[in-house]
C-alpha cells in the first residue's frame, strides 16, 4: 500500500526516476540479496516502506514473525546503504513505537519512556530497532538516515483480509459483506471507545517527498492529521460510506489495545507540511478500491 502510493507520488512530481523491486525479484529477508542489490542499483536515496504489518489480532496471533521480520528487513536495507554508499535512508515507523500510557497527543520526545501495548509490542521493537538504526548510523557515518513515524494509514491497496488486516479495511469489509447479506447488526471488536487517529496513504507519499526536501531534518517526526475519534464513530463513518443501515454492537470481551493514540504533530507542521484528504473523502474513495479489487479478485482479499 504505502510502495505504491510512494510511486504514484513520485510520477505526479517527476524529475525522478523510481526504482523498485517486487518480492519476487527480492527477498528483503535474504541479506546477501538485499546487499547485492543495492550495490548493483545504487539509487540517491532509499524509502524504507516495506514490512510485515497487520491489525490487532495478527499482532497477537503471530509475534515472532512480526518481531524477526520487520528487525530483518531494517537491518538488511540500513546496512546495505551504507555498504552501498548510499547518502540518503528514510525509514517508515510506526506510531504504536510510543508507550501505552504516553502524553496526548504523543511527542516525539515520549519515546521509550514507558512500557508498550502488550499487544503489538513486538512489532513495535521492532520499528523502534529500525528508527534507531538510522540515528546511529547518522551520528556515526555521518549519513542523512532519518525517519518518520506515522499514524494509521489506509487507502488504495490495503489489505482486506477478514482477519489479519488493520481497521479501516477490516470495517469496510465486515459493513459491506452485512450489507449484502442483509444483516440487521454488525459487531465490532472491543468496547468501541479507543481513540485512533487516520490519516491517507497518499498524505504519507506526500510527507515523505517533503522531508526527502529539508536538508537536515531530525532523526525522526511524527506524521498525522492530528485529529482522533473513536473506533465506534470509524465505524459509524465506514457503514454510513458502505450503505449499511444496521446497528453496530460492540464486544468488550474482545481486546481493545492502547486507550488513545494522537500524534504531535506540530514538528511536521512548522516545515510546511500538512494533510490534504479529509476521512470522509478518503473513506470513500478506499471504499471504491475495496469494490475493485473485489471485482478482480485480489489476493489481499
Amino acid at each position: 500500500m504505502v510502495g505504491s502510493a510512494l510511486v504514484r507520488a513520485a510520477a505526479r512530481r517527476g524529475g525522478c526516476e523510481v526504482m523498485t523491486a517486487s518480492r519476487q525479484e527480492l527477498d528483503l529477508l535474504d541479506q546477501a540479496a538485499v546487499f547485492d542489490h543495492l550495490a548493483a542499483q545504487r539509487p540517491g536515496v532509499v524509502i524504507i516502506a516495506a514490512a510485515k504489518v497487520g491489525g490487532i489480532h495478527a499482532n497477537a496471533t503471530y509475534p515472532a514473525d512480526f518481531i524477526y521480520e520487520n528487525l530483518t528487513i531494517a537491518a538488511n536495507l540500513v546496512e546495505g546503504s551504507r555498504r552501498a554508499g548510499i547518502p540518503r535512508v528514510l525509514f517508515l515507523g510506526s506510531s504504536c513505537i510510543y508507550p501505552k500510557q504516553a502524553p496526548q497527543p504523543m511527542p516525539e520526545a515520549c519515546l521509550l519512556s514507558g512500557p508498550l501495548e502488550p499487544t503489538n509490542e513486538a512489532y513495535a521493537i521492532a520499528k523502534i530497532a529500525g528508527l534507531k538504526l538510522c540515528q546511529h548510523y547518522r551520528a556515526q557515518h555521518g549519513l542523512v538516515y532519518h525517519s518518520l513515524m506515522p499514524t494509521n494509514l489506509y487507502g488504495p491497496g490495503d489489505n482486506y483480509h477478514p482477519e489479519n488486516s488493520h481497521v479501516i479495511p477490516a470495517l469496510i469489509r465486515r459493513f459491506h459483506e452485512a450489507k449484502a447479506r442483509g444483516d440487521a447488526a454488525v459487531t465490532i471488536w472491543g468496547t468501541g471507545t479507543p481513540r485512533r487517529e487516520f490519516l491517507h496513504v497518499d498524505d504519507l507519499a506526500a510527507a515523505c517527498f517533503h522531508v526527502l526536501g529539508l536538508a537536515d531534518p531530525p532523526d525522526w517526526l511524527n506524521v498525522g492529521t492530528g485529529e482522533d475519534l473513536t473506533i465506534l464513530e470509524l465505524a459509524s463513518l465506514v457503514a454510513a460510506t458502505v450503505g449499511f443501515s444496521g446497528d453496530i454492537l460492540t464486544d468488550p470481551s474482545k481486546p481493545d489495545g492502547t486507550p488513545r493514540k494522537l500524534l504531535d504533530v506540530a514538528q511536521l507542521r512548522a516545515t510546511g507540511w500538512q494533510p490534504e484528504i479529509a476521512l470522509e473523502s478518503g473513506l470513500a474513495a478506499a471504499y471504491q478500491d475495496f469494490l475493485t479489487q473485489l471485482a478482480v479478485g485480489n489476493a489481499r482479499l
